[in-house]
């Protein structure tokens, strides 16, 4: 098998609450492959997001390592680490997170900015994955003349924009409808495999997450495989 493209050895997040200690995530291992699809699944509370945090380097384990790459990303300085998870990971959140006064394009374009690319690649590359996303038509519309779905696909183009290795997805389609969450959960899929990008997702839909190559359950601090 290929070196994974994101790992995680013993990691452990535990909070202080008082005098007592709660102990969120236990001793978690985890590897994805190139390409690969995961899903994961578990009841409110769980610590779901907690652990795509710890796995972006979000938030800082108790103990436990996190390898993208192959690099030990909490050996980072905080400007290392920005600028390493810019050039490896993409996001993609329930509640989009685009910046209202910008443009879908320039939405689209933030984390090549941030990346410091040329402006006429920048603009290229943007609008090149928003026709993939089926908005080549709404790329100089602000977000608030964007529907619903549209904003989510907006959300995948800048997660894919850049090109990562693995896509963290936190509920990417738990503030739609079920008919919109259905087309937008299409078009990623569909975009993930041509592209082969690894992804981790988290959602609560039992039918979205056996869409996935893996399924795992997040249960009292633990990994179980389904």
């Amino acid at each position: 098998m290929n070196n994974p493209v994101l790992a995680c050895h013993g990691l452990v997040k535990t909070y202080t609450d008082g005098t007592s200690k709660i102990e969120v995530l236990q001793h978690m291992d985890l590897d994805v492959q190139a390409g690969e699809m995961i899903s994961i699944v578990g009841v409110s509370g769980s610590g779901k997001s907690t652990f795509l945090h710890l796995l972006a380097g979000l938030d800082k384990p108790t103990s436990g390592r996190v390898m993208i790459d192959g690099k030990d990303i909490y050996h980072l300085s905080e400007n290392e680490k920005c600028r390493f998870r810019n050039q490896t990971l993409g996001f993609i959140y329930q509640f989009h997170h685009l910046l209202h006064e910008f443009t879908a394009l320039e939405n689209t374009a933030m984390p090549l900015m941030i990346r410091g690319d040329q402006s006429a690649i920048i603009k290229e590359k943007a609008a090149h994955m928003l026709e993939q996303v089926g908005l080549e038509h709404r790329l100089h519309h602000r977000i608030g003349q964007l529907s619903g779905g549209e904003r989510q696909r907006v959300a995948i183009a800048r997660a894919l924009v850049g090109d990562p290795l693995c896509v963290l997805a936190d509920e990417p389609t738990g503030n739609l409808d079920p008919s919109n969450a259905e087309r937008v959960l299409e078009l990623f899929f569909s975009l993930q495999q041509s592209r082969k990008t690894s992804v981790i997702m988290v959602t609560h839909d039992p039918g979205i997450a056996k869409q996935a190559q893996r399924t795992l359950k997040l249960e009292l601090g633990r990994l179980i495989a389904l």
